[in-house]
């Protein structure tokens, strides 16, 4: 019966040494519901949901699933007890089959071995629920698309007869179309009497897609209700814990003189000879589908990725397509995969800052860490970095504080020409206007930012002109002011 609780949370609390990640948490979820777990990055959100998943256990608290108590030793507790966690970067197995990752720790065998011929026809039926059922059971699960592995995901937590699935950021690598399929199959699962928890920074997703909400806040429910009876500013608010004027804040600037020109930029298989000038001062907005090669774009004029033909120019000198001779000319580079590219997870704060331009803290050889130190830490403040200290590993902030982190750094290594790939992937809408502002500021100073991003508002929001790139080339080119959401998705789509 829709409606009725199936999981329970009750004053679950988790500290990481003097860290409280939570205090107290509540959470009830229902049969055939989809309750959107709401917050800011570090809030909260992430550690909860790894408890439920068996893999973080609490401090204290109860969690019971129907009348029966839930305390998950292990993931395997966890699918023995019809709860499936899907992450937002991928648990499969890449070099396994589609159905042996689908049985991957499934009971339905018979002393000790697995047989394929009983389990098979769940599987088919999985896959066909997700509308995979064109997809071979044998087929390497690795050789699929992003969407495809997300909705083999699905298809384990159905095999496993799961009645409760936690989705963190499901979306973040999906192009438009997938995911009009994933919540199409969300609504399939709500059908089934299958209770959903849903984490996601976009506040038009959860929208469409959740029937309720419960907002954290520095691990505390500050919010509950219907999604229906919320409006974007009051959930807002009770993130961030103060009102929120303006999600997408504007800092005034004038883009000056031409200053970068790229020429006929060609590499395999994308860009094909790429065009674009770009002034001092301003912020240009790329826009395009998924894999329309816009991260090729600004990987090429990094100098990362090889360039076939073509050329970059700065303030009419021509640069060598080296990535030691780009940083010099001025050129920084976000990279989207914060995790294994962005930054070294394994070193602290101040190291990720500072080793790409060490040479103002050394004397003979000899790095001064206190005067480094002080740069570091002057340069945080800056960019409102919240850690607890400078030499804390980078990989125990929250997403957002990462992407400060990786800004910070291009900031440090003094770069004037700015190449973002979607700097706001996986950080909450509070630190997204911070993002948004620091941008502005920046742009206001001079430099020039290059800005990727799959999210059509910020980029009608923020940047001073928007190119659209289909297929590996740069397609048009326009001031802000004479684009809509509707124009640029058509000239993406030719």
């Amino acid at each position: 019966m829709r409606g009725q609780p199936i999981l329970e949370v009750n004053r679950i609390c988790k500290a990481f040494g003097p860290t409280k990640a939570l205090r107290g948490v509540d959470l009830k979820v229902r049969a055939g519901e989809v309750l959107a777990l709401i917050g800011e990055n570090g809030a909260g959100k992430s550690t909860l949901l790894k408890i439920l998943s068996g893999a973080h256990r609490a401090d204290s608290g109860q969690m019971t699933i129907g009348d029966r108590p839930f305390r998950p030793a292990g993931p395997s507790d966890t699918r023995q007890s019809g709860v499936a966690m899907i992450y937002q970067e991928l648990n499969l197995a890449p070099e396994l089959s589609v159905e042996d990752n689908l049985l991957l720790g499934d009971r339905g065998h018979g002393g000790g071995l697995l047989i394929r011929k009983r389990q098979r026809p769940k599987v088919r039926e999985a896959l066909e629920t997700v509308g995979l059922g064109g997809l071979s059971p044998t087929a390497i699960v690795g050789e699929q698309s992003i969407a495809t592995q997300q909705m083999i995901e699905i298809a384990r937590a159905l095999v496993a007869e799961a009645r409760i699935i936690l989705l963190d950021e499901p979306t973040s690598s999906l192009p438009q179309k997938d995911v009009a399929r994933l919540f199409s199959i969300i609504n399939d699962l709500k059908e089934r009497q299958i209770g959903m928890v849903y984490i996601s920074h976009f506040l038009e997703e959860v929208r469409e897609v959740a029937d309720r909400y419960t907002v954290l806040r520095d691990g505390e429910n500050v919010g509950e209700g219907k999604m229906e009876d919320a409006d974007d500013d009051t959930i807002v608010s009770l993130m961030v814990g103060r009102d929120v004027k303006n999600l997408f804040p504007t800092v005034p600037h004038i883009p000056g003189e031409p200053w970068v020109r790229v020429q006929e930029l060609t590499g395999f298989p994308y860009p094909k000879k790429v065009n674009i000038e770009l002034r001092r001062g301003e912020i240009f907005g790329i826009a395009g589908l998924v894999g329309a090669g816009r991260t090729e774009l600004i990987r090429t004029v990094f100098g990362l990725d090889h360039s076939s033909a073509g050329s970059v120019s700065v303030n009419g000198k021509p640069i060598p397509s080296t990535i030691r001779e780009r940083i010099k000319a001025g050129f920084g580079f976000i990279s989207e995969d914060r995790k294994n590219e962005g930054l070294a997870q394994d070193l602290s704060i101040i190291d990720n800052l500072t080793l790409s331009r060490l040479g103002d803290y050394t004397t003979m050889g000899v790095l001064n860490l206190k005067r480094r130190k002080q740069a570091a830490e002057k340069l945080l403040k800056r960019v409102q970095v919240k850690c607890k200290a400078s030499d804390q590993a980078v990989s125990e902030l929250s997403g957002g504080n990462q992407q400060k982190v990786a800004i910070a750094r291009i900031l440090h290594q003094q770069a004037d020409i700015l190449l973002m790939d979607e700097p706001t992937k996986g950080i909450d809408v509070g630190t997204k206007a911070e993002v948004y502002q620091m941008l502005g500021e920046l742009a206001a100073t001079g430099k020039t930012i290059v800005f990727v991003s799959s999210y059509l508002p910020e980029l009608l929001a923020v940047c001073d002109r928007i190119g659209v790139m289909s297929r590996g080339e740069l397609r048009d080119v326009r001031d802000t002011v004479d684009w809509t959401e509707e124009e640029v998705m058509r000239v993406a789509i030719v």
